[in-house]
């Protein structure tokens, strides 16, 4: 299976390179494109190592080929997954905002590619009626989440943000 992995900016962007690998592990091909704000918390190499394949940043990665890699790689997802998803994408993929690769996929993705976001933040961030509003006209479009869990979160506080664990959201997506 084609998976496109979205990683964006948030502590648990991490986590991701676990991910990445248990999927590669599994036989899927995972192409990796990664949010700006990402790259401050994980490095593009380690994902690139791992998934064995580029990853994808900005549209300026996109010079390589006559076919804008956002579109080839949403033609070619069978499933599209943000682990971990800020609140600040959530936002722009409920408006249909498309300032990156990743948000440039997600409108770009064929109706039928299943479409799977776990998202992590901090609690009150989750909370905010405007991240549930967000969250709401998403799941109205069709999109399935992996709620976050709770525990200890990096912000120093306890409650709900947490990244679900690895293997919820490998169940989750059926890898």
């Amino acid at each position: 299976m084609n998976i496109v992995l979205g990683v964006t900016g948030s502590i648990a962007a991490y986590k991701a390179a676990e991910l990445t690998s248990e999927l590669t592990k599994r036989g899927h091909d995972v192409y990796v494109v990664m949010t700006r704000a990402a790259t401050e918390f994980i490095t593009p190499l380690t994902l690139k190592v791992l998934s064995r394949n580029p990853v994808l940043i900005s549209l300026e990665d996109e010079k390589n080929s006559w076919k804008p890699g956002h579109i080839e790689l949403a033609d070619r997802a069978d499933l599209f997954l943000v682990a971990p998803a800020c609140a600040d994408t959530l936002a722009q993929f409920s408006v249909g905002l498309a300032p990156d690769p990743l948000a440039s996929i997600y409108l770009a993705l064929p109706s039928s590619t299943p479409r799977w976001i776990a998202p992590a933040m901090n609690g009150k961030m989750w909370d905010h009626p405007a991240t549930q509003r967000n969250i709401q006209q998403l799941r109205e479009d069709g999109v399935q989440f992996i709620n976050p869990s709770s525990g200890d979160l990096a912000c120093g506080y306890q409650g709900i943000g947490r990244l679900a664990d690895l293997e919820n959201i490998l169940q989750s997506i059926g890898a």
